[in-house]
């Protein structure tokens, strides 16, 4: 209907015209109102299995093509389906063949009901099909010879109840009419009770002789009213009685009896009596079922001597409401009587509901809106009134509601957001419950898998991760992984990683598995250029749009000891540094300085400084972390005029590195009696006054030009070293030109020569040595800060 609506509209839209689309929206109503009626078809019973009932697609006018993308099919009442639907077709057919007088057995009309259902849209549409009966069964008696015992007494016209056929089948076929072979003494009478039932009598015609005819055979025929009709007989044998005055008479003519189905077996049911006043074997009387069906015999039990009829048999109400019974009552001398017993059934609430499963959506999306249909159901129960009133209900705790819709058909949908990630399964017990006294109920349990949405973007378990490596490194060196985790399910679950490109940066020294999380370091690095960097990480999921995450990896080079310390004094590239002791230096004479730096840092930076070899070891001794070279004891005057000191420098790294550093010292007598000889007879020389004063006024301008030339020729000297080592050498770090491994000369040392017997004979200036300190580092006590350093 919902196709055909909107199919009606658009028409109506082509069309352009506002007049023709009231008229169009008022036809498709009065079609979608007319769909609402029940489609009712017919067919013969005992057709063969797949026989033609109807064109669903033709009936309902919709196209094939909307049966398969629909989902039609066909659900028939109670357990077992009797139709199949074709949905490349639509042709409804019967499954098997069907037998009225086995699907219907106490009923006249046979009416199969289905329903017919569709989806995208949910549609329901009820169909009824009646099974016709065709004559295929013949009237029966339940005795092929029935026995009649009857006084030569009896007068005309006295009547005497036969035992009726019984015909399967229904109308027209049923049971028509009976005929009695021809005899000169009975005839045959056909009543009709008032519940339609058809009953038999034979009416006495002409007064019985035993001396004349002791007994007499008569055919009794039963003829149905089909085409062809079909017919049944019977032998009735009358046997001619001597004369018995009295006939047993009951004392009810009608005995009726209300019983609860499923009552136990052997459970009296009502007692019937007949009284025969004659005596003897004349006034025995005995009872015995006659014009009763099959079924009330299976079901009852009648005592022939006592009257008393018992439950034989399971009673339901479900099967047959009431059931009737005639009773004969016979004497020795074969006079009867009858009286009828009605039972009527009362219901009780022995039946469980049925919760029949129409339709299943095993799965559905954790995206689902509220309301979403998940599967649709009907619940049946065999009883009446309030016990088979039927109410149905799950538990609170579930995102799932029911929703009753008709025809005792429920719908479970959603009435909750879902998510996978908390709950991945539900198992929904649905109890469907009468309402009787004794409530009754059945459960049904549906599994719904949610299926996984990609709503959850990966997570690290760290947004900052540090990983170290030593420098000198091999290539493609594994040093971590990183791991990021994702609540989602399959693909939307599996995690990629990849590094993150920025703008304006080098390429990054590390790559990472895409599959792992693995972290490796592409090439060796080198501490002294490279201390540490930060590269960022994304992982995302493999969803669709695949949702991500990042974190920060900072890789932190470890140092290695791989730098030996360098000297900075004396040069490494100069011979033996000369130095001037004078003979009466103390023990503590600051005689030189070594200073040495390493490029690496921590430990492996950690300098000290041990007099590896000299000519006279006892004379000099060098500070352990300072590298000054003092003397060890007076210098004396057997100590030899040259000496010759190698300094060993060497780092705290494993292995330790070393260098050494070579320093030539000159012992030189008079130093100081010179200096002081100079500075007492000075002012004693009239003659040479003018002399001296111009020599040492000569003396300090060459000093000053001296030192001028040195000094720019240590800047010129430094900035080339330093030019060198930018280019050639690694960066030296701060924490080695911080430590106190080593420091410059903490004075100037000017030493003046004179020979012996003149004071103006020989001047020897000795080049000063500036140290230099790393910017931000002050200078040590007794040091200066030389201009030079830049």
């Amino acid at each position: 209907r919902g196709w055909l609506f909107w199919r009606v509209m658009a028409c109506g839209r082509r069309s352009g015209d506002s007049k023709r689309q009231v008229i169009l929206f008022i036809l498709c109503v009065c079609v979608c109102r007319s769909g609402t009626e029940t489609l009712r078809y017919s067919l013969p019973e005992e057709m063969e299995r797949d026989s033609f009932v109807a064109n669903i697609a033709k009936d309902l006018g919709v196209p094939l093509s909307q049966l398969a993308a629909r989902k039609a099919r066909v659900v028939s009442d109670g357990n077992e389906q009797l139709f199949r639907l074709n949905q490349n077709t639509g042709v409804l057919t019967a499954k098997e063949s069907l037998d009225r007088e086995e699907i219907c057995p106490q009923s006249d009309t046979c009416t199969l009901v289905f329903k017919i259902f569709f989806e995208n849209p949910l549609q329901l549409i009820r169909g009824e099909l009646e099974v016709r009966d065709v004559n295929d069964n013949s009237p029966v008696f339940p005795e092929k010879e029935m026995v009649l015992k009857i006084l030569e007494t009896a007068s005309p016209g006295s009547r005497f109840p036969l035992e009726s056929a019984q015909d399967k089948d229904v109308g027209i076929n049923g049971l028509q009419n009976y005929s009695l072979g021809p005899n000169p003494h009975f005839s045959l009478a056909i009543g009709t009770a008032k519940d339609g039932v058809k009953y038999l009598e034979l009416v006495l015609q002409r007064q019985l002789d035993r001396e004349e005819q002791a007994e007499l055979n008569l055919l009794l025929t039963a003829t149905d009213g089909g085409s062809p009709p079909r017919s049944g007989t019977a032998q009735v044998r009358i046997v001619v009685v001597d004369a018995n005055d009295n006939i047993p008479v009951f004392d009810r003519e009608v005995y009726e009896v209300r019983l609860a189905e499923n009552r136990p077996l052997e459970q009296l049911v009502v007692r019937v009596a007949a009284a025969d006043p004659d005596e003897g074997s004349n006034g025995e009387v005995r009872y015995a079922f006659t014009q009763t069906s099959e079924r009330s015999r299976q079901l009852f039990q009648l005592n022939p001597t006592t009257g008393e009829i018992r439950v034989a048999g399971n009673l339901d109400f479900e099967e047959a409401k009431s059931h009737k019974m005639v009773v004969k009552a016979t004497d020795g001398a074969g006079l009867s009587a009858h009286c009828k017993v009605q039972v009527e059934v009362l219901d009780v609430n022995d039946n469980v509901p049925e919760i029949a499963l129409t339709s299943l959506t095993a799965s559905i999306p954790e995206d689902a809106p509220p309301r979403t249909v998940v599967a649709l159901f009907s619940v049946r129960d065999r009883d009446s009134g309030d016990n088979g009133r039927t109410e149905c209900s799950i538990d609170e705790d579930l995102p799932f509601s029911l929703s009753p819709t008709f025809d005792n058909y429920y719908e479970l949908r959603t009435n909750a957001a879902l998510d996978r990630e908390r709950t991945a399964e539900y198992n929904i017990t649905i109890t469907a419950t009468d309402w009787g006294t004794k409530r009754l109920s059945s459960r049904e349990s549906i599994f719904v898998q949610i299926s996984d949405v990609n709503d959850n973007p990966p997570e690290f378990t760290q947004e900052l991760y540090t990983m170290s490596v030593t420098e000198n490194n091999s290539p493609m060196l594994r040093i971590g992984r990183m791991k990021a985790t994702d609540a989602d399910a399959g693909k939307n679950a599996r995690v990629n990683y990849a590094l993150v490109g920025q703008e304006g940066k080098e390429q990054p020294e590390v790559s990472v598995n895409p599959e792992t999380g693995d972290i490796y370091i592409l090439r060796p690095l080198d501490y002294e250029k490279v201390r540490a960097f930060e590269v960022t990480v994304r992982a995302a999921d493999g969803g669709s749009p695949p949702l991500s995450a990042q974190a920060v990896l900072r890789v932190v080079v470890r140092d290695e000891n791989d730098n030996a310390p360098v000297l900075l004094h004396p040069p490494p590239d100069s011979s033996a540094a000369g130095e001037l002791v004078p003979r009466w230096a103390p023990s503590g004479y600051l005689v030189a300085k070594v200073v040495a730096v390493d490029a690496d840092a921590g430990q492996n930076a950690w300098l000290s400084y041990e007099l590896a070899k000299a000519t006279e070891p006892g004379l000099f001794r060098v500070g352990l972390h300072s590298g000054e070279v003092r003397t060890a004891r007076a210098v004396t005057e057997r100590d030899a005029a040259r000496q010759r000191l190698i300094v060993l420098v060497r780092d705290r790294g494993q292995p330790s590195r070393s260098a050494t550093a070579t320093l030539a010292v000159a012992l030189v007598d008079g130093f100081s009696e010179a200096h002081l000889r100079v500075s007492e007879e000075a002012p004693a020389a009239e003659p040479d006054g003018p002399l001296t004063l111009y020599l040492i006024a000569s003396l300090v301008c060459v000093s000053a030009l001296f030192l001028a030339t040195a000094v720019a020729a240590v800047v010129v000297k430094v900035r080339r070293a330093r030019r060198s080592e930018t280019e050639t050498l690694p960066t030296f770090p701060t924490i080695a030109t911080e430590s106190n491994a080593g420091s410059l000369p903490r004075s100037y040392l000017y030493d003046v020569c004179f020979t012996a017997g003149t004071v103006n004979s020989e001047f020897r200036f000795l080049r000063p040595l500036f140290p230099c300190f790393p910017a931000g580092l002050p200078p040590g006590p007794g040091e200066q800060r030389s201009s030079v350093c830049s």
